[in-house]
């Protein structure tokens, strides 16, 4: 038989249950959740895209300027971070890369670890505009992924700031954490001129 003290206790429990829920909604509903450090954990199941009908990466036949790719990844400097963003209202790091060669004819798979497995892997000293480079962030292995622009420098979508911006892969939090490259469609005659 329980005593009023067990019912009151278990009335308070229940209260800060429902309380701690109630609480833990408002933050992810008030439009400016804390996202995770950056992509690379599957979305939720609510979110996840259904695997896609056509093959996952379909390259042109004739090859992509890579200045067209950066011309379009530039134009959404600002756009804001969402986990699982595939568009223009907000992008997660693969979700950018994916609709920026789409807007280019090149299909792209959705997920960083699959958009590893796609084109021509290179070294870090071959990157070229138009490259893609991978890092290891929140999961082993290719978690984040970034279009390069020039020089040292990409364009990606992370998560710590919230929005689509410009950095350098040499700085000791990206080159720390660098796993590969990857060339995807790139007219080779581009690359050598540039």
């Amino acid at each position: 038989m329980e005593s009023s003290a067990d019912r009151a206790r278990l009335r308070a429990a229940t209260a800060l249950l429902v309380l701690m829920a109630l609480s833990a909604a408002a933050c992810a509903s008030s439009g400016n959740p804390r996202p995770r450090p950056f992509p690379g954990a599957p979305p939720p199941p609510q979110t996840r895209p259904s695997p896609p009908a056509e093959p996952s990466v379909v390259v042109p036949p004739v090859p992509v300027a890579s200045s067209a790719i950066i011309d379009t990844a530039m134009q959404l400097r600002g756009v804001p971070y969402r986990n699982g963003g595939s568009d223009p209202s907000g992008f997660d790091c693969s979700g950018f890369v994916q609709w920026v060669f789409a807007r280019n004819g090149v299909l792209l798979p959705r997920e960083v670890r699959e958009q590893y497995g796609a084109g021509q892997k290179i070294e870090l000293r071959q990157v070229r505009p138009g490259d893609l480079v991978f890092f290891e962030t929140v999961n082993h292995g290719a978690s984040h992924v970034g279009l390069v622009i020039g020089a040292d420098q990409f364009v990606h979508a992370p998560s710590s700031t919230g929005v689509v911006r410009v950095e350098r892969f040499t700085t000791s939090y990206w080159a720390k954490r660098f796993v590969g490259a990857r060339r995807i469609g790139i007219d080779p005659s581009e690359q050598a001129t540039q």
